[in-house]
C-alpha cells in the first residue's frame, strides 16, 4: 500500500496516478482511468478529473493508495 500526503484540499484521479509513479504519463493515466482499470473508494470511476480528497483509497492493478 502507498501512503500519499496530499498537500491542499484534493489532487485529481490522473494526477494521482502520476505523483505516485503507477504510471508514466499524464495521457496514459487518462487511458487507464477511461478503461475502468482504477478504482476509487471500492468502485470503478471513469472520471479523470475526479477530486481525491484525504481519506479516499485509490486502486490500480493491485496497488491500494490510502490518501492521507
Amino acid at each position: 500500500m502507498i501512503e500519499f500526503k496530499l498537500e491542499g484540499d484534493y489532487i485529481p484521479m490522473i494526477g494521482l496516478l502520476k505523483a505516485t509513479n503507477l504510471v508514466d504519463t499524464g495521457g496514459e493515466a487518462q487511458t487507464v482511468v477511461a478503461q475502468g482499470e482504477v478504482k476509487y473508494n471500492g468502485e470503478v470511476d471513469y472520471r479523470k478529473r475526479l477530486k481525491v480528497k484525504k481519506g479516499d483509497t485509490v486502486e490500480f492493478r493491485g496497488t491500494k493508495i490510502k490518501v492521507l
